[in-house]
């Protein structure tokens, strides 16, 4: 007859619980992994695919009663770690949502929107149009495969430990959200330079020529500029955004880092 004691099954608990939750928590929030067109199911199936992908080469799991205060308190520490480093990577791509946000605002297509279900709002065609093309980009680079990569890394910068995270980590965190504005800023500035020196073009011939109306030919020339610069900028895209992923990342193992106490 089979029997299990309770020190083992603690042991077992600890094993493959806590990794599953940060795996979980990651995959909750992590772009891609995380849109809300995937079902629970197969994030769930996911995660557990990955954790018992993991399990094998993890560190030694440490001696904590999972039932315990502090057992409960690792736990969630293993979701919060999770979450974070989810979050991180989504910063990455609300830089390009917010330099969409700004490029149709520039065009005057802030006004056609669309529902989406990422955001659980509306959002404008360019702003959605540059989020699919960076989740494109994302995938060629096999960028969803490098993220599971550093998943796993983490357990070895942060391993399992009933110890609280550095106070330093979180403000690390928090920090990393300066890089949305900034790089949205940067993304969008060739095409918003261009449109304004259209703008003031168009203000230079309305000024010459009164008859004009500015309000019928503004529009339309500033659209077709503006779907010519996007065309334009398909070339150098890809490296741009490379180098953003490739930001985004150095920003994850910096907060892990961060984060150990």
């Amino acid at each position: 007859m089979l029997s299990v004691t309770s020190a083992q099954l603690s042991a077992l608990l600890v094993t493959w619980l806590y990794p599953l939750a940060r795996v979980l928590g990651l995959m909750s929030v992590a772009p891609l992994f995380g849109n809300q067109a995937v079902p629970r199911r197969i994030r769930l199936a996911a995660g557990l695919a990955v954790t018992f992908a993991l399990v094998g080469a993890l560190p030694a799991a440490p001696e904590i009663d999972p039932g315990s205060y502090i057992g409960i308190a690792a736990f969630a520490m293993q979701i919060l770690i999770g979450v974070g480093m989810g979050m991180v990577m989504r910063v990455v791509f609300a830089a390009t949502d917010v330099a969409g946000e700004i490029i149709g605002m520039e065009m005057g297509l802030s006004f056609a929107t669309f529902f989406d279900p990422q955001s659980q709002g509306q959002t404008s065609v360019i702003a959605e149009f540059i989020g699919l093309l960076t989740a494109l980009v994302f995938l060629s680079f096999n960028g969803h495969l490098l993220l599971i990569d550093v998943l796993a890394r983490s357990f070895e910068w942060l391993p399992v430990d009933s110890r609280p995270l550095a106070a330093r980590g979180w403000m690390a965190l928090v920090s990393t959200g300066m890089t949305m504005f900034a790089a949205g800023v940067l993304l969008s500035l060739p095409i918003v330079a261009a449109l304004l020196i259209t703008n003031i073009a168009l203000g230079v011939l309305t000024r010459a020529a009164p008859q004009l109306n500015i309000f019928s030919l503004g529009f339309p020339i500033t659209c077709t500029i503006g779907f010519l610069l996007l065309l334009l900028s398909m070339n150098v895209m890809a490296p741009v955004l490379q180098s953003l992923f490739d930001r985004g990342f150095d920003l994850l193992a910096m907060v892990l880092k961060a984060w150990h106490p």
